[in-house]
């Protein structure tokens, strides 16, 4: 039993299209030269490589400006692609990695889609990009100061009063009635007899 490949156009400038995988090298680019050839202002013109290796193709990224994601991943390093992988190239273009099983006495190869059903397969959703890592970094909380803050206001608060109340008491006062609360304190400034 043979084995095909093909990649199938999801979104892009051509969904729908189809692009038979056959060598063991095949440039995916926007250059007419590419063996998969995409003319879209996404893809560069030498974007990504496929290496036939025992029996599976092997995706790389050739340094695009837009990147290589398999099902919604950024290439880093090369990848092994399996049926059913999402190929994108940039944000717009969305490949489908397909093996075809052909079998000797079928005059014809299907795919597993087609066995599975005439109608084709909906276009999958979007992958949602990869949630940024996280590191752990441990928090020390200040310690916690004792209602300090709120004693300190207070007394500000109670000085602030007093203060106001000794100065009516010396403006208002004509029959120094203030002076039986605080004589002691009037008596030093000559206030109280």
């Amino acid at each position: 039993m043979a084995a095909q490949f093909q990649f199938v156009m999801r979104s892009g400038p051509t969904p729908g299209a189809t692009f038979s995988l056959e060598g063991d090298q095949l440039v995916i680019g926007r250059d007419s030269s590419s063996n998969v050839a995409i003319n879209d202002a996404e893809v560069s013109r030498k974007h990504a490589r496929l290496t036939f290796q025992g029996g599976k193709y092997v995706l790389e990224d050739l340094g695009s400006t837009n990147g290589t994601f398999v099902n919604g991943q950024r290439l880093a390093s090369p990848i092994v692609l399996k049926s059913g992988d999402v190929v994108s190239l940039g944000e717009q273009i969305v490949l489908m990695f397909e093996a075809l099983s052909s079998d000797p006495g079928a005059t014809v190869a299907a795919s597993r889609k087609s066995v599975q059903g005439l109608a084709p397969a909906p276009a999958p959703a979007p992958s949602p990009a990869p949630a940024p890592q996280q590191y752990y970094t441990p928090s020390v909380a200040p310690p916690k100061k004792a209602n300090s803050n709120m004693i300190l206001i207070v007394g500000i608060g109670l000085l602030v009063l007093i203060c106001i109340c000794v100065a009516l008491g010396f403006i208002i006062d004509q029959n120094y009635l203030w002076c039986p609360w605080f004589g002691p304190i009037f008596r030093i400034v000559g206030y109280c007899q």
